[in-house]
């Protein structure tokens, strides 16, 4: 018996030997791929001294002209934390790190929070502390890898073991990119207003903080340096909030004016490299931008772009009287959706009117712009371009408030305006007919299908849609416009040709497919083409423009549609050709009103003109192509419908339109109607008249909304009030 209970503690102890044996074996296993994928290559702490120099990154147009470098040479000066003012350190704790103070190196509330805020409130959030920021931005690559992660995380520890709080602050105030060239306090507040660090005002102080999350979408010579205000007052809000300042403090430096140093570095085609430079920031990381190398060929001529931008800041020049203090211009080969100019305002470098602020990249109502699609749904919808309108007062119900009666920009009632009519001459009751027969939503549809991407909710907006009610870019204008120019095919803007990083390998290339056309198709082919035709018909929009406005291009067939909107804030001209789009706008930054002198054939359109004519100087008419579902017909002038028997004594005066096959009006001229009619207007009497009338036969049209009206009838004219452009 004791030899058996001896046997048993034998075996018991080996058994423990080899469970402790298989321990050890597992541990170094699982320890090995931890030191060849994380320990290995780990860098010490003590390199955040010293950082590797970043290269630059050039940015060139099509045609290799340079545009625009980012140095790759870091602007760096190192100051002691005890002589950088505690406003942009206490900025920068309070945007950045608000418990820097009190929390590790991971801070896991801020995590929390983060994870809330992307999770459940759809906003991202950072949740990296201060140190993760300094051993991310001066240690590790721009990767956004599980195991880069878990380096940063081990790297924070080490670094707050090696570092008290005070120095880690120092470093990263000292390290972290600002933008640009800039790494550190000092070289921004150089960079960004010309003086040193300790001369700063509060207000910049928030301006400087609020950069490191994301210094090319927050900079205030970036592609939207509205953000960088917005920015601003945030950091300002939150070292209100924490008690580092009080509301008196803060209320003054929001308020104060801002005074940025000019950009020394040469640059061409500012708005579109710094709109470029923020599309590849998104796409490749800040650092991998401002220090990566990169060699970016853009789709943009600059020959070009010089002759857009001339030809913008003359005519600006010369629209002072009309209160004008700005334009823009977009230049787009539709065809492939390459920018080929890209004019984001008369003068980038102005500071007085916000010169840099891309009015290419801003939300701006678009006046009648928006009507060919309003009225290419209609085109889908089985409406065809003789389709007539009753164009007189109307009020359209409203409900909970006033009804919508929307009146002409020429002060007149047309009485029946057939399509080609209406879109031509930018007549507004047909359009808002229109879209009350189409609906808002398929309007909608149909623009958000074209490329217009700021219409996304169909409950906010109502009958003015048409008649440009909501805001929209102008990249998004110049996309829309582009499917009319290809046919029907939606095809997306294009500004990078190709992307190459500091060893040669190519990271992105656009090339054009062999075929003219390699979009989506998003209207049918025939419907492109009528608007496409009306736009281009110098003849049917001769009732309000003439016949030798600057919408009418030598004798080339161009397609154009102008736009101003009833408050005289925003003034268009949009047109094309097979070949370009180009989009030109003018107004005032702050949307202080125009001049009234201000119209459809004035402000923007002598600029378009300008362009659109140098753009297709030397080349031939490239006619828009008639595609084989389109019939051409024979119509009244008058009232759109069929004609009568060529015979018959009475038969309309006739004129030849293009259709849709099967939307044809089948409705005949000849057939006439014995109604009662008022002796003294001689028109249709009205609901409820009983005396002053007499039976006579007439013509009678019915338009889509139900209207009706008396073709042969001498209408008294009625003058409305005037409204906005065409």
């Amino acid at each position: 018996m004791i030899n058996a209970v001896r046997k048993i503690k034998k075996q018991l102890k080996k058994f423990k030997r080899f469970r402790y044996s298989k321990f050890i074996v597992v541990g170094f296993l699982l320890f090995l791929p931890f030191y060849f994928f994380i320990l290995k290559d780990l860098p010490s702490p003590t390199r955040l001294t010293s950082s590797s120099i970043p290269q630059s990154t050039q940015i060139f147009d099509r045609n290799g002209e340079l545009l625009y470098t980012i140095y790759g040479q870091k602007n760096q000066t190192f100051i002691p934390l005890s002589l950088i003012p505690k406003n942009i350190q206490q900025a920068t704790i309070a945007i950045e790190d608000k418990d820097f103070y009190r929390h590790g190196p991971i801070d896991i509330r801020g995590v929390m929070r983060a994870a809330y805020s992307t999770i459940f409130k759809k906003q991202l959030q950072g949740g990296s502390t201060l140190t993760q920021q300094l051993v991310k931005n001066s240690l590790l690559t721009p990767e956004r890898t599980i195991l880069r992660k878990i380096k940063e995380v081990l790297l924070s520890f080490a670094t707050e073991l090696l570092y008290p709080k005070d120095k880690i602050l120092e470093m990263y105030l000292n390290q972290i990119p600002y933008g640009g060239t800039a790494y550190g306090v000092e070289a921004a507040s150089q960079t960004y207003f010309g003086k040193h660090i300790k001369e700063l005002t509060l207000a910049e102080a928030a301006i400087l903080a609020g950069l490191p999350e994301a210094p090319t979408t927050f900079s205030p010579f970036g592609s939207h340096p509205e953000l960088a205000k917005k920015r601003q007052e945030e950091t300002l809000r939150k070292m209100y909030e924490q008690k580092y300042i009080d509301k008196n403090q803060m209320d003054k430096a929001i308020k104060e004016t801002i005074s940025y140093q000019k950009i020394s570095n040469r640059i061409n085609a500012p708005h579109f490299v710094l709109y470029v430079k923020d599309l590849l920031s998104k796409k490749y990381g800040e650092e991998t931008v401002e220090q990566g190398g990169l060699k970016v060929v853009t789709s943009l001529d600059l020959a070009t772009q010089e002759m857009a931008q001339a030809t913008v800041s003359a005519e600006i020049s010369e629209l002072k009287k009309q209160k004008v203090s700005n334009g823009a211009a977009l230049i787009t080969n539709p065809a492939t959706g390459e920018i080929l100019a890209m004019v984001g305002s008369h003068d980038y470098f102005n500071n007085e009117n916000d010169g840099n602020v891309n009015v290419a990249l801003a939300l701006r109502q678009p006046g009648s712009s928006i009507k060919p699609i309003n009225y290419v749904t209609g085109l889908i919808k089985g409406y065809s371009a003789a389709t007539a309108f009753i164009d007189q007062k109307t009020c359209f119900p409203n409900p909970g408030q006033a009804p919508y009666c929307p009146v002409n920009y020429d002060g007149k009632w047309h009485g029946i305006v057939q399509m080609r009519f209406a879109l031509a001459n930018s007549i507004n009751i047909p359009a808002v007919k229109m879209l009350k027969v189409n609906g808002v939503e398929d309007m909608i549809a149909t623009a958000s299908a074209m490329g217009i991407t700021t219409f996304t909710d169909p409950s906010r907006y109502g009958l003015s849609l048409t008649l440009g009610g909501g805001e929209v870019t102008m990249l998004d204008m110049a996309t829309a416009y582009g499917v009319f120019a290809n046919g029907g095919y939606k095809i997306p803007l294009h500004p990078i040709l190709k992307v190459i990083n500091s060893k040669g390998k190519i990271l992105e290339e656009f090339k054009p497919a062999a075929s003219p056309i390699f979009g989506k198709k998003v209207i049918p082919e025939g419907a492109a083409f009528i608007i496409s035709d009306i736009l281009s018909d110098n003849n049917a929009r001769a009732m309000e423009f003439g016949t030798n406005s600057p919408l009418k291009v030598k004798n080339f067939p161009v397609a154009v549609k102008t736009g101003t909107t009833n408050d005289f804030r925003d003034n268009w001209t949009i047109g094309y050709t097979p070949s370009y789009v180009v989009a030109v706008w003018v107004g005032n930054n702050d949307n202080t009103p125009m001049s009234g002198l201000v119209s459809g054939i004035t402000g923007a359109a002598p600029i378009w003109n300008g362009i659109m004519s140098e753009l297709l100087k030397n080349t031939n008419p490239h006619p828009f192509q008639r595609p084989p579902e389109i019939i051409q017909k024979e119509v009244c002038a008058d009232s759109g419908l069929i004609p009568g028997p060529k015979d018959s004594s009475d038969r309309c005066k006739t004129r030849y339109e293009y259709f849709l096959r099967n939307t044809e009006t089948n409705k005949i001229e000849y057939g006439k109607q014995n109604v009662w009619i008022d002796k003294t207007t001689q028109d249709i009497v009205k609901e409820g008249q009983i005396d002053n009338l007499e039976l006579k036969e007439v013509t009678i049209v019915k338009d889509p909304t139900g209207d009706t009206y008396c073709v042969s009838c001498p209408h008294l004219e009625l003058t409305p009030t005037p409204t906005a452009g065409p």
